[in-house]
């Protein structure tokens, strides 16, 4: 059911009259998620032990949301439209993409969602966000922009999608397009603004980025491959260059002697100044496991600082199986 407590305005939840597609049908494959995570979990003090966002069924039982709802988590409860309430499992959390595959361990008799063509989706395309809910619950809007999103915590996502008006629940929201099939995933909200004005947007994972792996993540619980080099650091991007905002706990870059404010100069030798060149440097340099040389400045001293980097997912709880 709809809380009334923070339903959609009417005028922008969608004119079934303006849409060639069923919206009741896309809202009904809209499930609502929450999961507990334990509190000495690794994720837990950033992302909190209780999380609650939406997913969307696109199989039998198989519900694609964003790998922060149910990262490491040890009990996840699927609600469905109509009030059903089925304990789900963590199938796969994919760290390049964001993804989450959750499989329902309960029957869930509703029509799956079907995979659009997110990589051809054009600029200003209509498009309808929804969580879970209904249209209380659902925001009428379009594709603004497409372009890389770098995140401070080891993430680019080279061709994400924005849309506007911004879906104040989107963490797990589905986005439909024209056609009514779903086109991506709601990650975050973003605010762009000049002169006084601001623009809250979503960012949304397409799904193109989703099909080549999906037989992956559904046997093996996560791509093939050897995974990313993972450092444990949080920068952060300004008009000076890059610099350590945070470091993860007992992460490889803490283990190397960084710190809290250290200013990046380069990666491997090259000069670095935007987050996404800087993720991309580090993850060209080999898998997990290979040693990642920067140079920084602490203060006015500069030092050269070598990190063994790891696998991140070895950092992580594994979903507890039922």
């Amino acid at each position: 059911m709809a809380d009334e407590d923070w339903d959609i305005p009417e005028h922008l939840q969608p004119d079934p009259t303006e849409h060639g597609f069923d919206l009741d049908q896309a809202y009904r494959a809209v499930v609502s998620l929450r999961s507990q995570v334990p509190p000495d979990a690794f994720t837990a003090r950033v992302l909190g032990t209780e999380r609650e966002g939406s997913g969307v069924l696109i199989g039998d039982g198989l519900v694609l949301t964003v790998g922060y709802l149910v990262s490491e988590a040890e009990s996840i409860w699927i609600t469905t439209a109509e009030g059903r309430a089925v304990p789900g499992h963590a199938l796969a959390v994919d760290q390049e993409t964001g993804f989450a595959l959750v499989q329902a361990l309960g029957k869930i008799p509703m029509k799956p969602a079907s995979l659009g063509d997110s990589e051809n989706l054009k600029i200003g395309a209509a498009t309808v966000m929804a969580a879970a809910g209904g249209r209380a619950h659902a925001v009428a809007g379009k594709l603004v922009a497409r372009q890389p999103f770098a995140g401070y915590w080891e993430y680019l996502m080279e061709d994400a999608l924005f849309v506007a008006p911004a879906h104040p629940s989107w963490g797990g929201a589905g986005l439909f397009g024209p056609d009514g099939k779903l086109v991506g995933i709601g990650s975050l909200i973003l605010q762009q603004g000049e002169e006084g004005r601001r623009l809250d947007l979503n960012m949304v994972i397409p799904v193109h980025q989703l099909t080549p792996v999906l037989d992956e993540l559904m046997t093996q619980g996560r791509r093939s491959g050897p995974p990313r080099p993972w450092l444990g650091l949080y920068a952060t991007e300004d008009e000076d260059g890059l610099s350590v905002a945070s470091l993860a706990p007992g992460g490889p870059a803490e283990a190397a002697g960084m710190r809290n404010g250290d200013r990046i100069l380069t990666v491997e030798g090259a000069e670095v100044s935007e987050l996404a060149d800087f993720w991309r440097a580090i993850w060209a340099i080999g898998p997990a496991g290979s040693h990642v040389h920067l140079q920084v400045t602490r203060g006015k001293a500069r030092r050269d600082v070598t990190i063994t980097s790891a696998d991140r997912v070895q950092f992580l709880k594994r979903p507890r199986l039922h």
